[in-house]
């Protein structure tokens, strides 16, 4: 009954007519950036974040997850109609939708996309919904030793699912706690790392550092390509689903669903490991295996349902646990902390109206998209024919006056320019920015903790191991670092993702 009554808090909160309208406003824009190539949710959240200040925090942080879930329904249009993935999730879709496309089926790929999506996403919302409050209520057992351990096992985690070489996503993680601690001692008062700078004495804005590593970073990878894009205009069309294709999509939506829920918990997982996952295990038990790669329904709809799912129960260790699985979370963060809202297991208890309202609002958002979707797809696919090169110049331009808002400070975008050429550099150098970032937000509550816990046990460091829950996370995170160098185990994984690249 506590959950229909939460649920019923949360409908009231998120059906009010301002927060319906950035739900939709989000959901609007997520769908957009995932149709036009080149433009992520990481980026496109970083650029908002300084319009959030204006905004109540329910209707900020509704609007944020609208754009973050509502990038994988947009992601999976560009994906079918043109084989580009609009957004990182959706490279699987490529695979199979487009092949649909080519065949004149583009509308059916296009109903099953978004078919999946919806009940993916309705699951995903009862899966936070009922998950969510346990968990908060678990974690308030925990002390800064088990934040701490914590906070060590979601980075090695994140280790493990950053694709590419395992040495340098840990090297990635440590540059990320290296950046997270320049600025002020908030416990001597003494600068570090600063170099006499004063700009720097406040430490680099989490804003500035995402905005240069995804953002700008992206459009200079971007403009090195060679744009070829083959629209299927003409075939978009038979949106209807036949019940026989029905009931062949439906089984690969059911585990596709299953898959993301479970993944996107995960630190370092969400939706991009989800669909991998949902559209391997799909090739693994067809009956006819060569069947994907030219055109198989069970190919959309599983990674589809998979990136959905795993895009909303993402939101579980951020609200439940404060701790960011992925960047786009590790972005929620900082909205969070702009409205003073420490993201944890009190939030709910403190600010239920925010932790309901958002989930809501996630069922609600889904809805939305269903409808903006498929009627929409004749705007969709106009927008496709926009080249690039007209587009980049306005998102630089709102990236610019996005970091120059924050503290309307030159430096800031100087130095958004300076990751953008970081970012560039590790895209040439085969090192995945995501790690740093959840490096970077990590690496003062991590410090903090840190020092909390040796505080309170008066400089004895054996308080991560006596308290047998931080003992527990720290067991598993060394397990998990054994298990990732066993050679067999790093084939496989390197194996897993080169297939992810192809």
């Amino acid at each position: 009954m506590d959950l229909l009554s939460n649920l019923a808090l949360g409908l009231g909160v998120a059906f009010t007519f301002q927060n319906l309208f950035y739900c939709f406003v989000g959901v609007l824009l997520g769908t957009l950036i995932g149709v036009l190539p080149g433009i992520g949710p990481v980026p496109t959240i970083a650029m908002l974040l300084p319009i959030t200040y204006a905004l109540p925090p329910v209707s900020a942080l509704i609007m944020l997850a609208g754009i973050y879930y509502g990038a994988q329904y947009g992601g999976s249009t560009t994906a079918i109609l043109v084989n580009l993935p609009g957004e990182s999730s959706s490279v699987v879709t490529c695979i199979d939708g487009y092949q649909m496309a080519r065949r004149g089926k583009a509308g059916k790929a296009l109903s099953v996309a978004a078919l999946g999506s919806f009940i993916a996403g309705t699951f995903a919302t009862l899966v936070v919904a009922a998950f969510a409050p346990p968990l908060a209520e678990f974690a308030l057992k925990f002390g800064p030793a088990e934040y701490f351990s914590l906070m060590v096992l979601g980075l090695l985690a994140a280790v493990v699912l950053a694709s590419g070489s395992l040495l340098k996503a840990i090297a990635m993680i440590v540059l990320g706690l290296l950046l997270g601690i320049i600025g002020t001692d908030v416990n001597s008062g003494l600068q570090r790392f600063s170099f006499g700078v004063a700009e720097l004495s406040d430490g680099i804005g989490f804003v500035v550092v995402a905005m240069g590593l995804f953002g700008f970073a992206e459009i200079i990878v971007n403009l090195e390509q060679k744009e070829h894009r083959e629209v299927f205009t003409d075939n978009v069309s038979g949106l209807w689903l036949k019940w026989s294709e029905f009931k062949e999509a439906l089984p690969a939506i059911l585990r596709g669903t299953g898959i993301g829920s479970v993944l996107g918990i995960l630190p370092g997982g969400g939706a991009m490991l989800s669909a991998f996952a949902a559209y391997t295990l799909e090739k693994k038990i067809a009956k006819d295996p060569s069947r994907f790669g030219k055109g198989a329904i069970q190919g959309v709809a599983g990674p589809e349902s998979a990136n959905n799912a795993g895009a909303q129960t993402s939101f579980i260790p951020l609200l439940t646990l404060g701790i960011p699985p992925n960047a786009v979370m590790a972005l929620m963060v900082g909205a969070m902390t702009i409205h003073s809202i420490q993201p944890g297991p009190q939030v709910m208890t403190s600010n239920p109206q925010l932790f309901w309202g958002l989930i809501a609002s996630m069922w609600i958002g889904n809805v939305m998209l269903v409808v903006l979707n498929l009627p929409m797809i004749g705007i969709w696919v106009k927008l496709l024919k926009v080249p690039y090169r007209l587009l980049y110049p306005a998102i630089l331009l709102f990236c610019c006056i996005g970091v120059y808002s924050l503290q309307n400070n030159v430096f800031d975008v100087l130095m958004t320019a300076l990751f953008g050429v970081l970012g560039w550099v590790f895209v040439k150098l085969e090192c995945e920015p995501a790690p740093l970032l959840l490096g970077f937000i990590l690496g003062p509550l991590m410090e903090e903790n840190l020092r909390r816990a040796l505080l309170l046990s008066r400089g004895d460091p054996t308080v991560f191991f006596t308290r047998p829950l931080s003992l527990g996370m720290l067991v598993a995170a060394g397990l998990l670092l054994l298990i990732i160098v066993l050679p067999a185990v790093r084939k496989t994984r390197e194996e897993a993702f080169h297939e992810e690249a192809a």
